[in-house]
C-alpha cells in the first residue's frame, strides 16, 4: 500500500487512526502491530508470513542471549558469552539468508552461469518482498546491540514486533534503531497538537512526492524513452538533472511523510535527509543523504572492520567493502555495484587529497558536487549497462549514431517543464524548510497545505506515474 493512495489516504489511516486513539493506550502496540501487518499484507499477501516468521525467530534468539540458566558461578560468563555468539551468528544466518535468496541469488546464479556457459545453477524467479532489505537491517541492528551489550534487557514480543513491522517506516526506511523508539514503544501520550503537526508533516511529504517527484520523472521517461544513445549532450544532462529531482523528492517525500506519521502515534522517527544538494563535496552529500543508512553502514560495519584506526591501506579496504555492500544493498544489478564502486573511488579521493579544501570554498565545491552527483544517479538508474554506456557518452557529447533528440526537442521540454524545473530548484535548497518551521502555525500555511493536499489527491486520482523507486530496494 503506498502512502499516496487513496486507499491509505482514505480507508486505512481514518480507520487506523480512530481505532488507534480510542484504544486504551495499554492496547496501542497491540493495534499499532495488528494494523502494520494489514498494512503490509495489502501491498504483500503472500509475504506476511516471512515477516512474522523473521520477527518470531529473531524475537527467540535474542531471548536466548539475555537467557540465564542454572550453572556454577564460574562458568556463567563463559556459557553467557558462547550462547550469545550461537544466537548471533543464528541470526545473522537466517536474516542474510532470506534477503540473499529473495534477493541476490538470480544475480549470482546469472553470474556463476553466465561463467560457465551454461545452467548449473537454477534461476528462482522469485518475487522480491516489499521492504526485505530495511526490516531486516532493523532486526539486524537489534540483534547486534543485544550481542554487545547496547541493549541490556530484552524487549517482550509484541514491541519487538511492533517495533519491526511499524507502518511508517516498514516499507521504505528510515532505518530506526530500538533504542530511538523503545521508551516511547513502552509509554507514550497522544498529543492533539503532536497530530495537527505531524499531519502537516505528512501533507508537506505528500505534496514532495507527488507534485514534484511524480511530475519531473515523466521528463526523465520521456527521455529516456527516446533513446539513451540519440541524445544531445544537453538533453542528456537534462535528463540527469530530472531523474537527480525525481530519487530525491521521492525519497524523502517518503521519508517526511514516515516522520509525519511517526509524530501522529507518538514516536519521533529519525530524519533521513538533510539538503543534500547544496553540499560542497560528495563525502558531505552523503553525509546529508539517506542518513540512516549511512549510519548502519558506519556502525555494524565500517567499525567493526576498524574503521579508520588501522592504517591507511587498511581503511580504503574497509571503505571498499562498505561501499560495495551499500550499492549492493540498492539492487542485484551490476550497475548498483558499479554506483557503489564509483563513490568509493571518489569519496577516497577526496579523502586523501582535495575533499577538506573543496569543502572550503564558496562556489567550486557546489559546482564540483552537482556535476558529479547527477552522473552517479545516471549509473544507479540505467541497469542495462549498454544503454548506461550510450548515456554516459552522451552526457560527453560522444554519440555512437545520428543526434535523434537535439535542441529542438530541448527547446520543447524547456518549455514545458520549465516552471517545474524551477520549483525543484527551489525545494532543493534549505529556504522552503525554514520558511515552513519559521510559519508552521499561522493560518495561512495550513492553507497552503490544504490547497497541496488538494491538488496530490488530485493528481493521485488522475495521474498515472505514481511509484515509490525505493521500494523496489
Amino acid at each position: 500500500m503506498l502512502f499516496s493512495s487513496v486507499g491509505f489516504l482514505f480507508r486505512f489511516l481514518p480507520v487506523f487512526m480512530l481505532i488507534y486513539l480510542i484504544i486504551p493506550a495499554k492496547y496501542r502496540n497491540i493495534v499499532l502491530l495488528v494494523g502494520s501487518l494489514i498494512f503490509y499484507g495489502v501491498g504483500e499477501p503472500s509475504f506476511v508470513l516471512l515477516l512474522v516468521f523473521s520477527v518470531t525467530v529473531n524475537y527467540g534468539l535474542s531471548r536466548y542471549m539475555f537467557w540465564e540458566p542454572r550453572s556454577p558461578q564460574q562458568n556463567r560468563a563463559k556459557k553467557r558469552a558462547r550462547r550469545k555468539k550461537v544466537a548471533l551468528v543464528t541470526s545473522l544466518a537466517i536474516d542474510f539468508g532470506f534477503l540473499f535468496v529473495f534477493k541476490y541469488w538470480d544475480f549470482a546464479a546469472g553470474t556463476v552461469n553466465g561463467l560457465a556457459g551454461r545452467e548449473i545453477v537454477p534461476v528462482l524467479m522469485l518475487t522480491l518482498p516489499l521492504g526485505i532489505s530495511f526490516y531486516t537491517f532493523q532486526m539486524v541492528s537489534y540483534q547486534v546491540d543485544c550481542y554487545r551489550g547496547t541493549q541490556q534487557e530484552p524487549a517482550d514480543f509484541v514491541l519487538f514486533a511492533a517495533y519491526v513491522s511499524m507502518f511508517p517506516q516498514l516499507i521504505a526506511g528510515p532505518i530506526v534503531r530500538y533504542d530511538e523508539v523503545a521508551d516511547k514503544m513502552k509509554s507514550r501520550k497522544i498529543r492533539i497538537r503532536n497530530i495537527e503537526n505531524g499531519l502537516k508533516l505528512f501533507t508537506a511529504g505528500l505534496g514532495l512526492k507527488v507534485l514534484l517527484a511524480n511530475q519531473i520523472g515523466t521528463l526523465w521517461n520521456t527521455i529516456m524513452t527516446a533513446g539513451a544513445g540519440n541524445l544531445h549532450i544537453a538533453v542528456a544532462w537534462l535528463g540527469a538533472i530530472a531523474y537527480s529531482f525525481q530519487i530525491y523528492f521521492d525519497f524523502w517525500g517518503y521519508s517526511v511523510m514516515a516522520m509525519g506519521l511517526g509524530k501522529m502515534l507518538g514516536f519521533r522517527i529519525p530524519r533521513n535527509f538533510d539538503n543534500p544538494y547544496i553540499s560542497r563535496s560528495v563525502s558531505e552529500f552523503w553525509r546529508r543523504w539517506h542518513m540512516t543508512l549511512g549510519r548502519w553502514f558506519r556502525e555494524y560495519v565500517y567499525f567493526p572492520l576498524g574503521g579508520s584506526r588501522k592504517g591507511k591501506f587498511r581503511t580504503i579496504g574497509n571503505l571498499f567493502v562498505v561501499w560495495a555492500f551499500t550499492g549492493l544493498w540498492h539492487g542485484a544489478d551490476w550497475n548498483f555495484l558499479l554506483w557503489g564502486l564509483t563513490f568509493f573511488v571518489i569519496l577516497t579521493v577526496e579523502k586523501n587529497s582535495y575533499g577538506g579544501k573543496i569543502e572550503g570554498t564558496k562556489v567550486i565545491g557546489h559546482v564540483y558536487t552537482l556535476i558529479l552527483i547527477p552522473v552517479t544517479w545516471v549509473i544507479f538508474a540505467i541497469t542495462d549497462i549498454r544503454q548506461l554506456i550510450a548515456y554516459l557518452g552522451n552526457m560527453l557529447g560522444i554519440h555512437r549514431s545520428t543526434v535523434m533528440v537535439g535542441t529542438q526537442q530541448l527547446i520543447r521540454y524547456l518549455q514545458e517543464y520549465w516552471v517545474l524545473l524551477i520549483a525543484c530548484i527551489l525545494f532543493v535548497t534549505p529556504l522552503p524548510g525554514k520558511m515552513y518551521h519559521k510559519y508552521r502555525d499561522r493560518w495561512f500555511m495550513v492553507l497552503v497545505l490544504l490547497v497541496i493536499f488538494w491538488f496530490s489527491v488530485h493528481e493521485i486520482m488522475v495521474g498515472s506515474n505514481n511509484p515509490f523507486l525505493y521500494f523496489r530496494f
